[in-house]
């Protein structure tokens, strides 16, 4: 009862007249033999997989989950074959460098890749969903003989990865954590040392996928400074150079809410061998280069999981008859009952889920554009623009798009009613494998922390002038549609709320001196309002661009849909941006305390 059609026509209007990424590889040398109809046919192929492969095997896997028995695990019946086609495709490689064999295609690509691997099976998606960014990591941190001994083995598929940052003591707040590195001669790059210690809540750090497995681990070497300062990373293999078992150990699994065909590992190092990646204390420097790949990617999950909720509850929607429409269209079949698709009330949450995955493919696929330009453009001044940006945008990204992918889910499963609290119909999975995307890589409120204090405020308190140059960016976007007759009160609407976004920036900057507190009361607020601010730019200039087409295109009814959908969430959804804006300033609203004990 659950299916999906991959959105092909939307990533391609997203990727190839709205963001015109095409004209953007042109610039690159790396990508100037790609061109649309290549890219194109990489999603359709992309899309096949997803739907065909890992969509079947999706909602057996959540019945059967993984089975742990004397520190082996089993993944789901279907999940060793899918991850074969897989590798065989060459899907491990798409955006990899063709030094380290891989294909050498954007990152965009792989981003839309990952949106339809997560809603069509997020749990198996899990398992490849960290080896990119481990392979970014080692890339860019680990010493020549390490990247030659696993690089091309992680690129191929061959070995899988895993982050061990958790420990049960610690959580989000890594300064806390135990694990030790016992070097066995210098510490330099590339040490060999021994780590002893424990990790939680490890995404596949066992499993029966690969054969090998590249624990990337967060540990401390002798005499290291205390906190987040005194950690380095570590490449822990699962299996030594010579096949041998390394000293790691897979204590248990998870029993999980959802995902559960992803093995959530306890893990246990016991001496396990070892190389440092990077300098002695730097282990976060390079952690980093994984962690905010995963967020981009886990973004994709929210995306992927709002973009299935959305299809499958218009699907039902349509094919449920149910009580009489006040008001019916006039091509509205004939019959006892209406499709409860005609409510207003059902109306308004399938516009609004198709609204929010529409809006949300523009914002991701453009942080895919950027990511692409800071890594490959020949112009090291627009190489460093385009990074700051990302690094602006990440926070946003993983938090909103995993917000919206579950509360989207959520609000989808009222469309069936009782039939959605029912597993055969699918969505009740959905609801419950995308909550796990709000809290892992950073909750969401570490984002909210992140995007306000680090981000969009600069070191002397003032907004940071990558927050301004994208407000500039939206600003010009609404200038722009206020030039169309059709779009200038959206436009002159959008303009003001860049204002009003700025002035609450404003405000924070200078009362945060006073009331250091500010900041972290309202940063899901400030995170929020900065979403839907982007959102409203996705909706005008998704708009412009349908009405930049000669007329005879537009007549197509899907061009006229976009326009209803973009229209709607300007109208209907817009307006949440100045609650959200009024909880920013409420600067002396009370926050009281709680008993502690």
């Amino acid at each position: 009862m659950w299916e999906y059609d991959p959105p092909l026509r939307d990533m391609r209007f997203v990727i190839d007249q709205v963001l015109q990424a095409p004209a953007s590889w042109a610039t690159i040398p790396a990508f100037a033999d790609l061109d649309a109809d290549t890219a194109s046919q990489v999603l359709q192929e992309a899309g096949r997989f997803a739907k065909e492969i890992l969509l079947p095997i999706n909602s057996p896997a959540d019945l059967q989950g993984c089975r742990w028995q004397d520190g082996t695990v089993s993944t789901p019946d279907g999940y060793r074959e899918a991850y074969a086609a897989f590798c065989a495709g060459g899907w491990p490689a798409l955006a990899c460098d063709p030094a380290w064999d891989g294909q050498g295609l954007p990152q965009l690509l792989n981003a839309a890749f990952y949106e339809m691997l997560a809603g069509c099976n997020h749990a198996w998606a899990m398992y490849p969903g960290l080896a990119h960014g481990a392979y970014e990591c080692l890339k860019a941190h680990a010493t020549p003989a390490l990247q030659d001994a696993y690089l091309r083995k992680i690129v191929s598929g061959e070995y899988l990865a895993t982050m061990g940052l958790t420990e049960s003591h610690a959580g989000s707040d890594l300064g806390l954590l135990r694990t030790r590195a016992q070097p066995v001669g210098d510490t330099g790059p590339g040490a060999e040392v021994r780590i002893t210690g424990n990790k939680i809540f490890i995404s596949g750090g066992e499993q029966d996928l690969t054969d090998n497995i590249v624990h990337l681990v967060l540990a401390r070497l002798p005499d290291a400074p205390a906190g987040s300062k005194g950690l380095s990373l570590f490449l822990v293999p699962h299996r030594m150079p010579d096949g041998s078992r390394n000293a790691v150990r897979c204590d248990g699994i998870e029993k999980k809410m959802g995902i559960k065909g992803s093995a959530t590992c306890v893990l246990s190092f016991e001496g396990a061998t070892g190389w440092l990646i990077g300098e002695p204390n730097r282990g976060l420097n390079a952690m980093f280069v994984m962690m905010n790949a995963a967020r981009l990617q886990v973004g994709m999950q929210g995306l992927g999981h709002l973009e299935l909720s959305s299809q499958n509850a218009l699907r039902y929607a349509r094919e449920r008859l149910q009580s009489r429409a006040r008001i019916r269209p006039a091509d509205a079949p004939a019959g006892p009952a209406d499709a409860i698709a005609l409510q207003p009330a059902v109306r308004r949450t399938l516009l609004a889920l198709k609204a929010m995955a529409e809006g949300l493919r523009v914002l991701s696929y453009w942080t895919g554009v950027l990511l692409d330009e800071s890594e490959q453009h020949p112009d090291a001044d627009h190489r460093r623009a385009a990074g700051a940006r990302v690094a602006l945008l990440t926070p946003i990204v993983k938090a909103y798009l995993t917000h919206h992918g579950h509360h989207g889910a959520n609000a989808a499963l009222q469309v069936w009613g009782g039939h959605g609290y029912v597993h055969e119909y699918g969505i009740e999975q959905s609801v419950r494998d995308s909550r796990i995307a709000m809290i892992y890589e950073g909750t969401n409120e570490i984002q909210a922390i992140d995007l306000l204090q680090r981000k969009a405020l600069g070191p002397d308190g003032a907004p940071a002038p990558a927050l301004l140059a994208l407000l500039a960016e939206i600003r010009n976007e609404a200038a722009q549609a206020a030039t169309l007759p059709a779009l200038a009160a959206l436009g002159a609407q959008l303009e003001d709320h860049v204002q009003a976004f700025e002035d609450a920036t404003q405000a924070l900057a200078r009362g945060a001196a006073q009331d250091p507190e500010w900041p972290l009361r309202v940063a899901d607020d400030y995170l929020h309002a900065a979403g839907l601010l982007l959102m409203g730019w996705a909706w005008l200039r998704s708009m412009r661009t349908v009405l930049g087409l000669p007329a005879t295109e537009q007549a197509d009814p899907w061009y006229a849909a976009k326009l209803d959908t973009c229209r709607y969430g300007l109208e209907w959804l817009m307006p949440e941006l100045d609650l959200r804006l009024r909880l920013v300033g409420a600067s002396q609203a009370a926050l009281p305390w709680l008993p502690v004990c």
